[in-house]
């Protein structure tokens, strides 16, 4: 199988933009019930899992087209492309 070109050529990390502790459509709807975070390496949007009720991280890809996502739990750091379904 090949290398995913997406998490080869998107960072490493990125600053949220906006700075937040939570999800942004979450926080925008008033909720606060997310399950994990992901970061937009593309444009730094906070955005919660597929566990979450709102599955915003994926709402986003779909939206935006901004495929690689990373954790944005303390103590992880791993990568994934939601269009190659593939993690790095």
């Amino acid at each position: 199988m090949a290398a995913c070109h997406d998490l080869a050529d998107a960072p490493e990390d990125t600053a949220p933009a906006p700075p937040t502790d939570g999800c942004a459509d979450c926080l925008a709807e008033g909720r606060r019930d997310w399950v994990h975070l992901r970061l937009c390496l593309a444009c730094g949007r906070i955005g919660c899992c597929d566990s979450s009720p709102g599955r915003h991280a994926s709402a986003h890809y779909r939206a935006a087209g901004h495929p690689v996502v990373r954790s944005y739990e303390p103590g992880e750091a791993w990568r994934w492309c939601f269009t190659h379904a593939a993690m790095g």
